[in-house]
């Protein structure tokens, strides 16, 4: 347990924090891949290109800092961070290195004002953090041992390889035996090593209900892995970790309604036919560009069949609708709603819906906690 003084002066670095913080998580990761190269194996260097990573993990240490007396009510935020870390492997030996460089981070970047006093109560504090994360963590990797019989990364064989649209193709993965079983909604991390040797690791959505044979995700032609997928061929393997997300459909039998946009397609796909092997009533909105480039459409269509009612939207050809989802439509959503698609349309979805806020859950492709930080609506 921290001290009162230790709680005290940690939250009394709020402010500093939400002044500096991008700046002392940016020093912080140049400092962990200059002392520990082997760690780019681990983090997406797409998203510390762009600095997505370490604004998600600015809003991680300031929300901690926030709550260091209550850190238990930061499960429910953490938990898509815990099940990203789940599969990418990140392991409790990595936390002690963290946190040096973290603190180091914060004395470069702060100088003189990261007394010694401050310095020690974030070392407390961050102990406090790694605890919480490693304690969760443990957990998600017993159920994948327990439940799933998968640790680590497994080799699969792409089976099939089906071109859905313009830059973007299903490639369904197989292997000797079964598969874990997953929720709809949940996701794969992809493993593959470029010709320099380092490790690259993607997450991608399964598009089906589970079935324990096959895993099949949707995959847009946007990076290392994404380019490697778009050059497979059946027959060639992958490393692949086992399911992870907190993105799931919930187990009840109440209508749900599904919103989409563009790739975003792919976790509403395993969602729509879960809920109607259920019995629920699906209302699936999905807005693309191009009508001509919409991917999935043959399982849309075959979703339809089974009784979804599926209502497909584009920018540039009339179909049902033209164009993004109207405001009226948004609000007038009573149902329990999942979205997923770019963050400008969660955004939107989020302005205007107008029932309660436990009936929306959304899904984004990226750093999840550097959405939060700019979203008031939480998951």
């Amino acid at each position: 347990m921290l001290s009162t003084s230790t709680i005290q002066i940690v939250q009394s670095t709020v402010p500093v924090l939400a002044s500096h913080g991008a700046a002392i998580t940016k020093v912080f990761y140049q400092r962990l891949f200059q002392a520990h190269p082997e760690l780019k194996h681990v983090f997406n260097q797409s998203n510390q290109r762009s600095d997505r990573q370490s604004q998600a993990l600015a809003t991680a240490v300031y929300a901690a800092a926030a709550h260091i007396d209550q850190l238990e009510t930061l499960k429910p935020v953490l938990l898509p961070v815990l099940h990203k870390h789940r599969s990418l492997q990140i392991k409790p030996e990595m936390y002690p290195i963290v946190g040096h460089e973290l603190l180091g981070a914060m004395q470069d970047v702060l100088g003189e004002a990261a007394t010694p006093d401050i310095l020690r109560a974030w070392g407390e504090a961050y102990g406090e953090i790694a605890n919480l994360f490693i304690t969760l963590e443990a957990e998600l990797y017993a159920q994948d041992e327990q439940a799933k019989g998968f640790s680590g990364y497994q080799t699969v064989e792409i089976s099939d390889v089906e071109e859905q649209a313009d830059g973007i193709r299903a490639l369904t993965f197989r292997t000797d035996g079964p598969l874990p079983a997953y929720r709809a909604g949940q996701y794969i991390t992809v493993r593959i090593q470029d010709k320099d040797g380092l490790w690259h690791n993607r997450q991608y959505s399964l598009t089906t209900a589970s079935n324990t044979v096959t895993y099949t995700i949707g995959v847009k032609r946007e990076g290392i892995v994404s380019d490697y997928l778009h050059a497979a061929q059946v027959g060639d393997t992958v490393l692949i970790s086992a399911p992870a997300g907190a993105f799931t459909l919930d187990a009840s039998s109440e209508p749900v309604v599904l919103i989409a946009g563009g790739i975003g397609i792919t976790p509403m796909l395993a969602m729509a036919d879960e809920a109607l092997a259920a019995g629920r009533q699906v209302t699936l909105h999905h807005a693309v560009q191009d009508e001509r480039n919409r991917p999935f459409n043959e399982q849309l269509s075959l979703l339809e069949q089974r009784g979804a009612r599926v209502i497909r939207y584009a920018e540039h050809l009339a179909t049902d609708q033209v164009g993004r989802l109207p405001k009226d439509v948004i609000a007038s959503i009573t149902d329990l709603t999942y979205v997923c698609g770019p963050e400008a349309m969660i955004q939107y979805v989020i302005e205007h819906f107008t029932a309660s806020s436990d009936k929306l859950h959304y899904e984004i492709f990226g750093p999840a906690l550097a959405f939060s930080a700019e979203t008031p609506v939480a998951q």
